[in-house]
């Protein structure tokens, strides 16, 4: 697997193994959260230990999670390997069955991307008004061609990156995880909703 700026590019296997509910779940859970044991990972995403556990050691063997303090059996902490990952069609153009992982990947990702943002409308009013002006979402319609959206996304990642390293805020300051999703794609006709 190939490097991608704050994590990694997905070859056929990786996308395979973790075209999975469990494993997308499991990852996601780990990459928001932090580290975690199976027991706690079953316990939260309301699964059983002994599958959890199962769907790291996959997880694991494609480079995707990790032992997190060297915890051994049911005391194991497992955190994410990479803060996050990427593919292109590209990466399993040769495998038919790589192919159809990465479509329901990307399906299973459009899925938990409605999630959150349905969840956020349901829960705006709970945060301060900043927080509310501050987030947004916004569509844009351009004309490209295929090299100018991969270097528009490209962009738009750097600066992603950008803040993701940026040193800490200031103690008075009030961080809080923040989603940030990019959507980059050719206008589809007979796609409007």
């Amino acid at each position: 697997m190939d490097t991608l700026p704050g994590g990694v590019r997905l070859d056929a296997r990786a996308v395979k193994v973790l075209a999975h509910p469990l494993r997308t779940r499991l990852l996601s859970a780990l990459r928001l959260d932090g580290p975690a044991t199976a027991t706690t990972l079953a316990r939260a995403l309301g699964t059983n230990s002994g599958a959890t556990s199962y769907h790291l050691r996959r997880l694991a063997e494609v480079g995707l999670v990790t032992d997190a303090d060297g915890g051994t059996g049911r005391e194991r902490r497992w955190r994410a390997a990479h803060e996050s990952h990427g593919f292109t069609a590209g990466d399993v153009e040769d495998s038919p069955d790589a192919r159809a992982a990465q479509a329901w990947l990307r399906a299973e990702y459009q899925r938990q991307y409605q999630a959150w943002a349905q969840a956020w409308l349901a829960h705006e009013d709970d945060y301060p008004l900043a927080w509310r002006d501050a987030a947004g979402s916004s569509d844009f319609a351009l004309e490209l061609t295929a090299d100018q959206l991969a270097a528009l996304l490209a962009d738009l990642t750097a600066v992603v990156e950008r803040y993701r390293t940026a040193p800490p805020p200031a103690a008075d300051d009030e961080p809080r995880p923040v989603l940030v999703v990019l959507h980059g794609f050719p206008r589809v006709p007979g796609g409007e909703p």
